[in-house]
């Protein structure tokens, strides 16, 4: 599933080509991909149709749509990408992607806006903006998710602080967006490596600066990530032109399984998690202790 980076490149991307255009006619060609609009695909279709998008917005691995004079109730179209939701900039007259589900045709008669989705895991709903937990205006459904590291009004010691009250292993609290939004699987992985602490290390046991060590690393391999476009294991991340990311030729950890660690040579080790993998170098990282 896309992670902060990947959702950042294409909501760059989306910002570049859709905003201030006002839509002139949704069609919704699979159902399945508004299943999350309650109201169904004539009433998301219809609630769109004159609409102007003013904002491309995101928190964490959230993507969503402003609509008119965004404020507290407005409209928002939240996008889910899931595991091969891909938003692409397409000329009108382009023959429509084998896995179309959502076309939306502007008023300027200019590059439309798609939803392509191989798998129908993701799709795009229709929901007011409330207060959010950790500040700011979200849709209603992800209101409960904290800011990401790259998020300018991020409290790191507050992140911190939550992350150390958590009786669980750090990686599983990385991996909670209500603390922190924006780390997934890959770069969690990423960012303890660099920081040189075991995903399983209990977080009542993390000191204050270790808790800053892994967010700031998790913060610049985003970074790093983000300046090559994402990290694409397959073809189904792209940005909204259908370009692929190089991040994945650089990750340190992630998916390296065996191969020498780049610091120190040890190969990398290959472990389950939460029926997922996780991958760390077992000299740089060193499993804590079994808990007493």
């Amino acid at each position: 599933m896309p992670e902060l980076p990947e959702v950042e490149v294409v909501r760059r991307g989306l910002a570049d080509h859709v905003l201030d255009r006002t839509i002139a006619e949704v069609s919704v060609e699979h159902p399945r991909a508004v299943r999350r609009h309650v109201e169904g695909d004539l009433d998301f279709a219809g609630r769109l149709a004159g609409r102007t998008i003013t904002a491309v917005s995101r928190r964490g691995k959230y993507l969503w749509l402003e609509l008119d004079d965004a404020g507290i109730g407005s409209d928002a179209v939240l996008a889910h990408l899931g595991m091969s939701g891909q938003m692409l900039v397409a000329p009108a007259e382009r023959p429509p992607a084998t896995h179309l589900r959502v076309r939306v045709r502007f008023a300027d008669d200019g590059p439309q806006l798609w939803f392509v989705d191989q798998r129908t895991f993701g799709g795009m709903s229709i929901h007011p903006l409330v207060p959010a937990v950790g500040g700011g205006l979200l849709p209603e459904p992800v209101a409960h998710i904290g800011r990401d590291p790259m998020d300018p009004a991020f409290d790191l010691d507050a992140a911190v602080a939550g992350i150390r009250r958590r009786r669980t292993e750090l990686k599983r609290a990385l991996l909670d967006q209500t603390i922190v939004s924006g780390i997934g699987n890959i770069y969690a992985d990423e960012a303890l490596w660099r920081a040189r602490l075991h995903g399983s290390r209990p977080t009542e046991k993390l000191t204050r600066a270790q808790g800053r060590a892994v967010l700031g690393a998790a913060a610049e391999v985003m970074d790093a990530a983000l300046a090559a476009g994402g990290t694409s294991f397959d073809a189904l991340y792209v940005n909204v032109n259908g370009a692929s990311g190089y991040f994945d030729r650089s990750l340190d950890a992630y998916g390296r399984e065996d191969q020498p660690c780049r610091r120190c040579g040890t190969p990398i080790r290959r472990e389950q998690f939460m029926n997922r993998s996780s991958y760390s170098c077992p000299r740089c990282q060193p499993r804590p202790r079994a808990r007493s």
